[in-house]
């Protein structure tokens, strides 16, 4: 039993390492939705809804700034969507190189 310990070992790093990868992967999909959602409504003025607005400026458009060559359709921004859908896809490719690999 003691020769396969490093064995279960790296298949329960591996299992930890794509759980990540899938966590944060849908915890950033959130971000990109709330800010989707709050740039939609317009909430009376409230420190506590500024200081999250500024939070998910500063985290999610960054990354959808990546995507800003896409034209719009109408009133419509398409780069969240592209954005959401690159991320899945790059989250769902770590996760099998990361099984592959180890």
């Amino acid at each position: 039993m003691g020769t396969y310990a490093p064995i279960g070992l790296l298949a329960d790093a591996a299992a930890a390492a794509q759980n990540f990868v899938r966590v944060f992967a849908g915890i950033y999909v959130l971000l990109i939705l709330a800010w989707v959602v709050l740039s939609w409504i317009q909430l009376p003025y409230s420190r506590m809804y500024d200081t999250v607005q500024e939070f998910l400026n500063q985290v999610v458009r960054p990354y959808l700034r990546l995507f800003r060559w896409l034209p719009t359709l109408g009133p419509f921004d398409l780069s969240p969507i592209v954005g959401i859908l690159v991320l899945l896809i790059a989250a769902d490719i770590v996760s099998r190189l990361i099984g592959a690999f180890l």
